[in-house]
C-alpha cells in the first residue's frame, strides 16, 4: 500500500470537526491505494472475466462507508477499520451480479459436506485419499476440482461465514479487526474469532501454514509457494481445501445443538 500524504493527521481531524464534502474527498484520494491493495488480494482466483477495475470500483464504496462512520478517538488504525469493509463491499456486489457458476457451488458444497462426515466419523482431520474416496474419485480428480473451485472464486476467507438467520453477518475479515461495532455484533464477532482460532489451529499443518501466510502474514500464494516448495497452483488448491474445511467446521460450530 501506497505512504499517505503527510498532512493526512490535519485533514482527519478537520472532518471531524466539520463534516466537509470536499475533505472527505482528499481523504478518499488519500485512501484510494488501500482499496486497489484490497482489491489486488480478492481478484486471487477470481475469474478471468472480472476485471480489477471493476472490483476496485465496488471496493470504494466501503471506503467512503468505512470514513463517514469512523471515529477518530477509538484508538486504532483507520485501515484496520476500513479494511473488512471494503472487502464486504466488494463481496456483496460480486454476490449480487450472482457471478459463480451453481455447479462450482454445488461441488465446494459437496467438498464441505464431506469433511463434515469424516471428521464425525474419525474424530479428526482427513487426508486427500481419504477425502477424494468420500466424494468417489481419485486424488488427481480431487486436486483438479479443487482448482476448478479456486478459479470459481468463492474460496475466501472473507466468504460470509454467519447468515442472515443470526441476525447482523460479519466475514472474517471483521474477525481479523478490531473495531467495535456494538455491544451485541461484538459479540457475534468475538464468538466468531474464538471459533476461528480454534479450527485453524487443529488443521493439518500445511493447511495452516498456507492459511496463516496468506491471510494474516500477507504472502501471495506463488511466495507461500517458494516458502514450500511447491507450484503456485499447488498452493492454490491447498488454499481452497483449507478455506472449504475451516468453512465445514465453521458451520458445524454455527448449529443449535
Amino acid at each position: 500500500m501506497a505512504d499517505l500524504p503527510d498532512n493526512i493527521d490535519e485533514l482527519w481531524a478537520d472532518y471531524v470537526e466539520r463534516r466537509d464534502p470536499a475533505t472527505r474527498d482528499q481523504l478518499i484520494v488519500s485512501y484510494s491505494p488501500v482499496v486497489k491493495y484490497v482489491a489486488g488480494r480478492v481478484a486471487v482466483g477470481l475469474p478471468q472475466n472480472v476485471e480489477h477495475a471493476d472490483l476496485v470500483s465496488y471496493g470504494m464504496f466501503g471506503l467512503i462507508d468505512a470514513i463517514e462512520r469512523f471515529e477518530l478517538d477509538r484508538g486504532f488504525k483507520f485501515e484496520t477499520f476500513a479494511i473488512p469493509r471494503i472487502k464486504g463491499a466488494i463481496l456483496d456486489e460480486l454476490r449480487s451480479i450472482d457471478w459463480v457458476p451453481r455447479s462450482i457451488r454445488a461441488k465446494a458444497r459437496a467438498v464441505e459436506k464431506a469433511f463434515a462426515n469424516l471428521e464425525a466419523r474419525w474424530g479428526r482431520s482427513p487426508s486427500d485419499v481419504e477425502l477424494a474416496d468420500e466424494l468417489e474419485m481419485s486424488v488427481d480428480q480431487l486436486h483438479d476440482l479443487l482448482g476448478r473451485i479456486s478459479l470459481g472464486g468463492i474460496a475466501a476467507l472473507d466468504e460470509m461465514l454467519s447468515g442472515s438467520e443470526r441476525g447482523e453477518s460479519a466475514t472474517l475479515g471483521d474477525t481479523i479487526a478490531t473495531a467495535d461495532p456494538g455491544p451485541s455484533a461484538q459479540f457475534e464477532i468475538e464468538e466468531m474469532r474464538q471459533l476461528l482460532a480454534g479450527s485453524i489451529n487443529r488443521m493439518p499443518e500445511r493447511e495452516k501454514i498456507v492459511l496463516t501466510l496468506y491471510y494474516y502474514e500477507g504472502l501471495t500464494l506463488n511466495d507461500i509457494g517458494e516458502v514450500l516448495g511447491v507450484t503456485e497452483s499447488r498452493v492454490c488448491q491447498i488454499h481452497t481445501k483449507a478455506v472449504l474445511h475451516l468453512r465445514s467446521r465453521m458451520n458445524l460450530a454455527e448449529k443449535p445443538a
